[in-house]
C-alpha cells in the first residue's frame, strides 16, 4: 500500500489519474488534457499497475487529523506540496513533521513532491528547502526519503514518480 497525502488542493488527484494514465498499456506517452477533478472527500483507493500492482490510498486533504487511522500496512509514502502556495508550505511542512515522526510510518519511504512547478509563481525546489529546512528535517528522519518537482497537470515528472513506486515495490515486505 501507498499513501498519497497533502494539504487540501495541491493535486493529490489529478496525480492519481495521471499515474494511472502512464502506467495504462495504452498510454504512448502523450498524457493528453488533464482530466476534470473534485476535492477528495474520504479517500479513494487506486491501483497503478507498473511491473506489478501498486495500490494507492488517497486521503482527502480535509481528514489530515485522522491520518493515522490509516498508517498500517503502508509500505511507502508520497506527501505532497504546493509549490506555488508559500502560505500553504508551513502548514505542510507541520503535517510532514507529524508523518515523520509517526511509529507506523518509520519503515516507509517517503517521495516528497512539489508540484504545481508549472505556474509562473511556483518557488523551486531549493527555495522551499531553505524556507522548510529539508535538508535538516531529512538529516533528522528515520525514512529514505526521495523530493521531485512535478506538475500533475503537465506531466511533468510523473514518469520519475512511476519508476520510484515501481522501484519501492518491486518487492514486498
Amino acid at each position: 500500500m501507498c499513501l498519497l497525502l497533502g494539504a487540501a488542493g495541491v493535486g493529490k488527484t489529478l496525480l492519481v489519474k495521471r499515474l494511472q494514465k502512464l502506467s495504462s498499456r495504452d498510454c504512448k506517452g502523450d498524457l493528453g488534457e488533464p482530466p476534470p477533478t473534485l476535492p477528495t472527500v474520504g479517500t479513494n483507493l487506486t491501483d497503478i499497475v507498473a511491473q506489478r500492482k501498486i495500490t494507492i490510498r488517497e486521503l482527502g486533504g480535509c481528514m489530515g487529523p485522522i491520518w493515522s487511522s490509516y498508517y498500517g500496512n503502508c509500505h511507502s509514502l508520497l506527501f505532497m506540496m504546493d509549490a506555488s502556495n508559500p502560505t500553504q508550505l508551513s502548514a505542510s511542512c507541520v503535517q510532514l513533521l507529524g508523518l515523520l515522526s509517526s511509529e507506523q510510518l518509520a519503515e516507509a519511504s517517503v517521495l516528497i513532491l512539489f508540484n504545481k512547478i508549472d505556474l509562473p509563481c511556483y518557488m523551486t525546489i531549493e527555495e522551499i528547502k531553505s524556507l522548510i529546512r529539508l535538508p535538516d528535517i531529512i538529516a533528522c528522519a528515520k525514512q529514505n526519503i526521495t523530493t521531485l518537482e512535478i506538475s500533475a497537470r503537465k506531466g511533468t515528472g510523473l514518469a520519475k514518480v512511476l519508476h520510484w513506486l515501481q522501484d519501492e515495490h518491486r518487492s514486498s515486505r
